[in-house]
């Protein structure tokens, strides 16, 4: 959503008389003509509409896409990387930087546990790569059950539309979800867990952790090989989801997938600076405390297309022994949220997901407007704004919003993590929507949509077992 959007709802009532029917349901949406009753949502210098049809089922059964769209496979689960390690699956959060010579940098989360040390990138032998490798694992769990989790970092070239260059760049970290871009070129993953040194039964198998999770690390996106796996600890630890930076201020926003979650953001002592401390706080409707903006109740307590004033609050003990902090944070009065997930800088404004909220629990979509003053003491006379702009229905095309990325155009474009046939929904300033793209074959999640520095190439995980792919097509005029 662009800056100059507040305060005006996306509206998600669409008719959807096959809501039921899984695949039928995506064939009927696709030829509805959507009425939209709020006013239309500006972007200042906004390029034309993408040119977006009806979806084509795709021969190779990989990912519907309108005519005129296509698309290459960048990553692979199980193939043999540069570094002669192996892609891991479970490909999850992802960004694209530029690269030498006009080449696309993707660097990838990778969400597993040591439970799934067969589907990491040491599945053919933890003990078979050198001592520079394993010497940068975070946590190596005694030799036996490393951190299965991390990122790769993949060189795409997309004048040839192939991949040139792929190795494992941050190793030994657990359930890498989702994460966010830097403006200073980095990749900050976030672990979506909290566990503890120690033996443990996971998925029935038993793991040993060395070290602590429930951290946000950092990548550099030029890193070219395995980074040192330092967690910031102040940015806290809990289940991290998503992290997005507010370029003027270097203040870093992150979501939390719990049912009742806060909203937090990170001001660093300095910006660009995350490793040398900073204040770590939540956020708070102005005037009510522990305000639940879940929708769940027969009286929804938040109104879509209303302004709130904010307030944030300070945490203390950031890395706790205790999974408390966001139980402590609601104590003292912060907002929580139905699962925080997908976080991104939509042209200043801060917009997230909550992927279970709404009375239908099919999902939300906030924004928040920090202040003109974010951060600062004169921010308490003119407050940041939340935003409910969106909240899906069982007759709205958006089904359980996840990962979330701002396209060129103007749009907003949500991957959907439904419990089958998810796929990539775009939202119109005007509060429309529309299919993008369909995993009409597997019941995968899509993750990690990005675009290209340039706007040309979409790039989007397919979860499970684990595939990037770089799409193109005429998104805009």
């Amino acid at each position: 959503m662009s800056s100059s959007c507040r305060g005006n709802p996306l509206c998600c009532s669409f008719m959807d008389a096959l809501a039921n029917c899984r695949m039928d349901r995506r064939r009927f949406l696709q030829n509805l003509t959507i009425a939209v009753s709020v006013p239309a949502l500006s972007v200042p210098g906004r390029a034309a509409d993408a040119k977006i049809g009806p979806l084509r089922p795709d021969p190779d059964r990989i990912l519907d896409l309108p005519d005129g769209y296509s698309y290459a496979i960048v990553s692979r689960a199980g193939k043999r990387m540069d570094d002669r390690l192996i892609v891991p699956h479970a490909h999850d959060g992802m960004a694209a930087f530029p690269g030498e010579d006009g080449r696309i940098i993707l660097v990838c989360n990778h969400e597993l546990t040591p439970a799934y040390f067969d589907h990491s990138a040491f599945a053919d032998g933890f003990n078979a790569p050198p001592d520079c490798v394993t010497d940068r694992v975070y946590d190596q769990g005694h030799g036996k059950t490393p951190g299965a989790g991390g990122t790769t970092t993949t060189v795409y070239n997309p004048e040839t539309r192939t991949t040139e260059r792929q190795h494992l760049s941050l190793a030994g970290t657990e359930l890498n979800c989702a994460g966010g871009p830097t403006p200073w070129g980095s990749w900050l993953s976030c672990e979506e867990c909290f566990e503890s040194p120690g033996r443990a039964v996971d998925k029935g198998r038993i793991v040993r952790r060395n070290k602590k999770h429930g951290y946000v690390f950092e990548v550099p996106a030029d890193a070219k090989g395995l980074v040192e796996p330092i967690p910031i600890r102040a940015m806290g630890r809990f289940e991290h989801e998503a992290a997005a930076v507010h370029e003027p201020t270097g203040i870093v926003y992150m979501t939390e997938d719990r049912h009742h979650s806060l909203f937090y953001r990170y001001i660093p002592h300095v910006p660009g600076k995350l490793h040398e401390g900073g204040k770590l706080q939540a956020l708070m409707i102005d005037g009510q405390p522990a305000f639940m903006t879940h929708n769940w109740s027969s009286q929804p307590l938040i109104v879509p297309g209303e302004a709130l004033p904010t307030r944030w609050i300070d945490l203390d003990n950031v890395d706790s022994n205790e999974n408390d902090l966001r139980l402590r944070g609601a104590t003292q009065g912060a907002a929580m949220f139905a699962r925080g997930e997908g976080l991104c800088n939509a042209n200043g404004d801060m917009v997230f997901t909550c992927t279970i909220g709404g009375p239908a629990r099919l999902g939300q979509v906030f924004a928040y407007r920090p202040s003109p003053h974010e951060g600062q003491p004169l921010e308490e006379d003119n407050p940041g704004q939340l935003t409910l702009i969106a909240e899906a229905t069982h007759e709205s095309i958006l089904r359980n919003a996840d990962n979330i990325t701002f396209a060129p155009w103007g749009d907003l474009i949500v991957c959907e993590d439904t419990s089958s046939h998810c796929g990539l929904v775009g939202i119109r300033p005007d509060g429309s929507q529309y299919q993008l793209a369909d995993n009409a074959h597997t019941d995968s999640e899509l993750a990690g949509v990005c675009f290209a520095p340039d706007g040309k190439t979409l790039f989007v995980n397919i979860q499970y077992p684990g595939m990037t792919l770089a799409i193109t097509g005429p998104f805009a005029a």
